[in-house]
C-alpha cells in the first residue's frame, strides 16, 4: 500500500529525519570505533592477560596450545590464554592497527606498527628474586627481559643515532601490562603468607616504574598502565581459599581479603604513576582501572549479559567454580560451557573474550581522549550493558 508524504508531516519532518539519520549512525558504530590513526604503533609488555602467542615459543603450554583456547574468534589456537581476543586486541582494532604479533614468533615480519612482548606467566620482578625465596615461577621472561627484547628490536624500526627513534615513538602507544599479577599468584598458590607477599608490593611497583623510565629515555611518551584485577573474584582463588565463614565474602561472592590485597597494589601503583607524571610532565600516563571496571560484571553479571555467571569458569574441572588445579582447561576431563560469551571467567584464572571486550570498551569509553586524541568526541552505541551501568 502506497503512503503519501507531506513536507508538513510531523512524522517525516526535517528534525525527525535528522534524528533518524543520527540513530542509524549510532547503531552502525561500536563502543570502540576506529576514529582515526593517531597512534602508528603499539608496543605491549605483560603476562598472560596480554600474551598473544609468546608463551607458545617461550614456555610451550600443553593446554593453551590446543582447543578450546581460541575457539570463539580465531577458531584455532593462537597462544592467547582465552577463548578469543584479549584487551590488547580490542584496543589495537579500535585505533586502526592490526592485531599485534608475538615478538618471539615475528621473524621476517614488518613490526613498525608494533609488537607484543607479553609472556604468559611473566613477572615484573626478575626470576632471581623468587629463586632467592624458593618460590617457583614458570618463566624467566620477566618485564626486564621483555624490555631487553624491545631495545634489541628498536634499531630495526628506527635510527637510534639520530632523533628518528624519538619521532617514531611519539606516535606509539605503550601498554605496560597488566604485569605484577604473577608476582603474587605464584607465592599465593604455593602457600606463602599474606604478610610476606605484601612486602613484595613496593618492589613490584618499582620494577614497573623503572621499565617506564627506560622507555621514556628511548622516546616513548604515551603509556597505559593497568592495575590488578580483583583476584578475590577469580575462580582459582575462590577454589584455593574457600572459606566456611560467610564474613570472608562480599555480596558478589568474592573473597574480601584478596580483593583488599588487589586494592593495596593498585594504590601503590597509582601513587607511583602520580610521581612519574610530575617527573615527566610531557609524558602521558593513564592508569587503566581494571579493578573497578571488572567489579561491574562481578556485581551485576546477569544484568550485563553474563548469564552463565561471573565466578564459575567456563572451561575447567570439577568443583563449585568448575575449576581445580588437577584438571586444566584443554586437558582430558575438562568441561567447556556451550556459550563462553555468557561467562566472565574462561579457565578459572583468565577471562573470556566477552569479559575482555567489556574491560576494553569501559576503559576506552572512560578515557576516549587518551585513546583517540585527534577526535573531539566519540559517538558510541548505548547497549543494554551500558544502560545497566
Amino acid at each position: 500500500m502506497a503512503s503519501s508524504y507531506s513536507p508538513s508531516s510531523s512524522l517525516f519532518s526535517l528534525s525527525n529525519f535528522n534524528i533518524l539519520i543520527i540513530a542509524c549512525i549510532l547503531l552502525a558504530t561500536t563502543a570502540n570505533p576506529v576514529l582515526g590513526s593517531y597512534y602508528k604503533s603499539i608496543f605491549s609488555f605483560g603476562d598472560s592477560l596480554a600474551d598473544t602467542g609468546n608463551g607458545l615459543y617461550s614456555r610451550p603450554n600443553e593446554y593453551v596450545a590446543r582447543l578450546p583456547y581460541g575457539e570463539t574468534y580465531f577458531h584455532r589456537v593462537t597462544g592467547r590464554f582465552c577463548d578469543g581476543r584479549v584487551v590488547l586486541d580490542f584496543i589495537a582494532d579500535a585505533v586502526g592497527l592490526p592485531l599485534l604479533p608475538p615478538y618471539l614468533g615475528s621473524s621476517n615480519k614488518d613490526l613498525r606498527q608494533g609488537v607484543n612482548f607479553a609472556v604468559g606467566g611473566a613477572t615484573a620482578l626478575d626470576s632471581s628474586f623468587f629463586e632467592e625465596r624458593k618460590i617457583t615461577v614458570v618463566t624467566n621472561d620477566s618485564l626486564g627481559v621483555q624490555l631487553g627484547w624491545f631495545k634489541q628490536l628498536l634499531p630495526s624500526l628506527c635510527n637510534p643515532s639520530s632523533d628518528d627513534c624519538h619521532e617514531y615513538l611519539k606516535t606509539s602507544l605503550i601498554l605496560m601490562g597488566e604485569i605484577g599479577g604473577n608476582d603474587y599468584n605464584h607465592p599465593f598458590y604455593q602457600g606463602r603468607s599474606l604478610e610476606e607477599i605484601r612486602n613484595f608490593v613496593p618492589k613490584i611497583i618499582n620494577a614497573i616504574s623503572l621499565a617506564i623510565k627506560e622507555l621514556i629515555k628511548e622516546g616513548a611518551v604515551t603509556f597505559m598502565v593497568p592495575g590488578n584485577l580483583p583476584i578475590g573474584c577469580s575462580a582459582m582463588y575462590l577454589t584455593l581459599f574457600k572459606s566456611p565463614n560467610k564474613e570472608d565474602y562480599d555480596g558478589s561472592g568474592c573473597i574480601k581479603w584478596l580483593n583488599e590485597f588487589s586494592v593495596h597494589h593498585n594504590k601503590f601503583l597509582l601513587k607511583e604513576l602520580a610521581v612519574l607524571r610530575e617527573e615527566y610532565p610531557n609524558v602521558k600516563i593513564i592508569y587503566a582501572d581494571y579493578y573497578n571496571v571488572a567489579m561491574k560484571f562481578y556485581k551485576s553479571p546477569e544484568l550485563l549479559g553474563f548469564t552463565g555467571g561471573a565466578l564459575k569458569a567456563c572451561c575447567g574441572g570439577k568443583g563449585p567454580y568448575n575449576c581445580n588445579r588437577d584438571v586444566h582447561c584443554g586437558s582430558v576431563g575438562a568441561k567447556v560451557c556451550d556459550y563462553p560469551l555468557t561467562f566472565v571467567s574462561w579457565d578459572g584464572i583468565h577471562l573470556t573474550e566477552a569479559a575482555y571486550k567489556f574491560l576494553a570498551d569501559g576503559l576506552m569509553r572512560e578515557n576516549h581522549q587518551f585513546f583517540f586524541p585527534e577526535n573531539d568526541r566519540i559517538i558510541t552505541t548505548t547497549t543494554d550493558r551500558d544502560q545497566a551501568l
